[in-house]
């Protein structure tokens, strides 16, 4: 078995570390597992359903949590009317120069 350095940003680790200890894996084998994830051959389709279906294979998907309900339309075109209505950001910075 190889061993391998890896040199990575301090904030990557650290994301690295957290996900690996929210699944109960070493960092070892979180990288392994990933590396396997992103390298198999076997998988097919688009780069970003085959990269999905690697680290699900991997355990190592995490999921998107609970679907979000869509603003109301009606309420989204109030907003915009709204926002549209108001005084113009120039003349806001127009009066404080004067």
């Amino acid at each position: 078995m190889a061993q391998v350095t890896w040199r990575a940003p301090d904030d990557l680790v650290e994301r690295v570390r957290a996900a690996a200890a929210e699944q109960g894996r070493s960092v070892n084998d979180y990288l392994t597992r990933l590396a396997e994830a992103a390298t198999d051959p076997d998988l097919a389709g688009d780069d970003a359903a085959r990269t999905r279906e690697r680290l699900a294979r991997a355990g190592l998907l995490v999921p998107a949590g609970p679907p979000r309900p869509r603003p109301d339309p009606d309420a989204v075109a109030a907003a915009r009317r709204a926002a549209g209505s108001g005084t113009p950001l120039s003349d806001i910075v127009a009066d404080s120069r004067r």
